[in-house]
């Protein structure tokens, strides 16, 4: 029985260990493992930054996903950005990510999340069906970004 709960700053090795593989996977990139985990622990320890959640299957993380917050003055309220999704291969096509994604747009209507939404890289085309397959929609906007780190 696969349960969601929030990550804690116990789960930081498997979180790191997880975002290392995600960044190899989805854009072959190798990421700084000394930075990568500063950047867990920094969000794991001050809640205005996000939160994780984890995926756990007999005692054992099977998946995770990261909130991150941006406020909207269209809306007047918080839409919440999921980052940082990542299954581990054995789990993957088995309902892991349905069920992480279930809970946590659960959690965002409870709490009066004014909606959530994503980015994707453009080859990751995987992973855009599957956000389809939820009902998530990206026809609305495109991501640019300019990064100093």
């Amino acid at each position: 029985m696969i349960t969601i709960r929030k990550a804690t700053v116990e789960d930081i090795s498997t979180l790191v260990d997880f975002q290392v593989r995600l960044a190899l996977e989805t854009e072959n990139l190798q990421l700084d493992v000394k930075i990568l985990t500063k950047g867990i622990q920094s969000l794991l320890l001050d809640p205005s930054k996000g939160f994780y959640n984890i995926a756990v299957d007999n005692n054992h993380i099977v998946g995770c996903h990261m909130i991150t917050y941006e406020w909207s003055d269209w809306r007047n309220g918080m839409i919440w950005w999921l980052q940082s999704v990542y299954v581990v291969d054995a789990y993957r096509k088995k309902g892991v990510f349905k069920l992480m994604f279930e809970h946590i747009s659960q959690q965002a209507k409870n709490s009066g999340i004014a909606g959530l939404r994503l980015y994707v890289d453009k080859t990751n085309t995987r992973a855009q069906k599957v956000y389809e397959s939820m009902g998530m929609n990206g026809e609305h906007y495109s991501v640019y970004e300019l990064m100093f780190q």
